[in-house]
């Protein structure tokens, strides 16, 4: 694959990541499929694409610009595991703050969980997993591709915090957002059971992560 195939699925990929940023194509969505629908077909519709891109980078012309050292490969683990953690804990929890949240008007910003720590939980394992995947994969198709995706996300915190404010009001957010980051850095969940199994399952991603990449990706991540 040329570097113009390349470039052809980035700009594919983020043409339909800008569906859901577009209200006029997303009603219109929602509206002929119904939400849960929709859900479901934007999230293979993601998956699919970061797949191909991800295939995409590895058929680019390869110019290295670092070698892969082992401690890369470790500090990919250890942050994979964080990103795991991470969206273990904040997928379906709510968070008026973020996407990836449910049931969001039970959100208690005293005890907010991972909240606490950081508005967008998800934005933020995307970006972590982006910057540990830069390391071991030194080649410039790949620091593309996840020096572009890892400043996307973080970049992404300010434009939802921006519509966040005026889908919830000015002072609504600046509220809960205040009393979130007063909120004890630690304190007791609503259920200790809910909490201890995101836990296993956020060990239990990771080992079918490291598990299934030979398989997904080509590549082994041992």
């Amino acid at each position: 694959m040329e570097w113009t195939g390349f470039a052809a699925i980035f700009a594919a990929f983020f043409l339909t990541h800008s569906i859901p940023v577009r209200p006029a194509v997303k009603s219109r969505l929602v509206r002929s499929i119904g939400t849960r629908c929709f859900g479901l077909a934007y999230s293979a519709l993601s998956i699919g694409m970061l797949a191909l891109l991800i295939w995409s980078a590895g058929e680019a012309p390869h110019v290295q610009l670092w070698p892969q050292a082992e401690w890369h490969r470790h500090a990919a683990h250890l942050g994979m595991l964080v990103v795991c953690l991470l969206l273990a804990l904040s997928i379906g929890q709510p968070n008026p703050f973020s996407f990836g949240g449910a049931q969001n008007d039970c959100f208690d910003a005293s005890r907010p969980g991972i909240v606490r720590w950081t508005r967008h939980p998800v934005l933020l394992a995307l970006a972590i997993w982006a910057g540990v995947h830069l390391l071991p994969n030194g080649d410039l198709a790949h620091v593309i591709l996840f020096g572009v995706l890892g400043s996307f996300a973080l970049a992404g915190r300010a434009l939802i915090d921006r519509r966040k404010r005026r889908l919830l009001g000015v002072s609504r957010w600046m509220a809960l957002d205040s009393t979130r980051k007063a909120a004890p850095p630690f304190h007791a969940p609503y259920s200790w059971p809910n909490l201890f199994c995101r836990y296993l399952i956020g060990l239990a991603a990771f080992a079918a992560l490291l598990l299934a990449h030979p398989y997904v990706i080509g590549v082994s991540a041992l």
